[in-house]
């Protein structure tokens, strides 16, 4: 809350981290994409907690975005403008590696 990011959460037992991806991108969103291409590892290791961070390709199929319970909104916006709203550099990495020349 209070800061833009991309969709992502846990891996539940027995799930594909593709399966997780869409998974997590629908409850959040609302949105039903096609999963593409991984984009990116990233590890957060702090005292209390050690994050992977997996990010792919998501190639929008159905759905309105909206937000989650766990966000306060939910939107589709350009990259230069998703750019403007990101402070976090490596989000920031992400959007970069997901534009498709």
């Amino acid at each position: 809350m209070g800061d833009w990011s991309i969709p992502g959460g846990k891996v539940n037992r027995g799930e594909s981290l593709q399966d997780a991806a869409l998974r997590e991108l629908y409850e959040e969103t609302g949105v039903v994409a096609e999963i593409g291409p991984l984009l990116a590892v990233y590890e957060i290791i702090e005292p209390q907690f050690h994050y992977v961070l997996i990010d792919y390709v998501a190639n929008w199929k159905s759905g309105e975005a909206r937000a989650g319970d766990d966000a306060a909104e939910a939107r589709f916006v350009s990259l230069d403008e998703a750019m403007s709203l990101i402070n976090r550099e490596d989000i920031r990495d992400v959007l970069m590696r997901s534009r498709l020349d």
